[in-house]
């Protein structure tokens, strides 16, 4: 009697400690999972741009937003990690060179501010930070990525960015 109860116990504590290490390995892989995609022409994400002119994902992962702006040809266009009030213009995309952020020089910023409620579109807008593109005659564009704050225009309106997951989001 006594082996019995020690083998139902053993196999008891074995099963449990099976399914502990499946949960912790599905919640590791649906991490990583997470930016899935990232620099990617079609990534497996959905497409939260407020432009029908533009292509934008959204992943996320250890609490770290990355936004990727694609063309409707799906041609990766400039890509930048956002970390509360931190912006980093990540080294992908056609226009990478050419991302203004709040961290980017005053005089870029200012210039870039001016310009985008008239000269560019707005593709994104989470209420927390809002990102522009601005096209250029030889086909390239500038994009502006700024924090909201109360002297941005537009950027108190939500759009359907708040409406659709970030993929990865927990």
């Amino acid at each position: 009697m006594i082996r019995v109860a020690k083998n139902s116990a053993l196999r008891h504590a074995l099963y449990g400690s099976l399914i502990v290490l499946g949960l912790s390995l599905s919640a590791h892989a649906a991490d990583s999972a997470s930016v899935t995609g990232l620099g990617q022409s079609w990534p497996n994400a959905s497409d939260i741009s407020t432009s029908p002119r533009w292509h934008v994902y959204a992943f996320q992962r250890d609490g770290i937003r990355y936004i990727q702006v694609n063309d409707l040809n799906g041609k990766v266009r400039a890509a930048l990690a956002v970390a509360g009030n931190e912006f980093l213009v990540l080294p992908m995309g056609s226009d990478a060179a050419r991302v203004n952020t709040p961290t980017t020089a005053a005089t870029t910023i200012t210039a870039a501010k001016a310009t985008t409620a008239s000269a560019g579109e707005q593709v994104y807008n989470d209420g927390s930070m809002q990102l522009y593109v601005l096209p250029r005659a030889d086909g390239s564009a500038s994009l502006s990525a700024s924090n909201c704050s109360g002297d941005l225009p537009n950027c108190g309106v939500h759009s359907n960015a708040l409406k659709l997951p970030i993929d990865g989001m927990h």
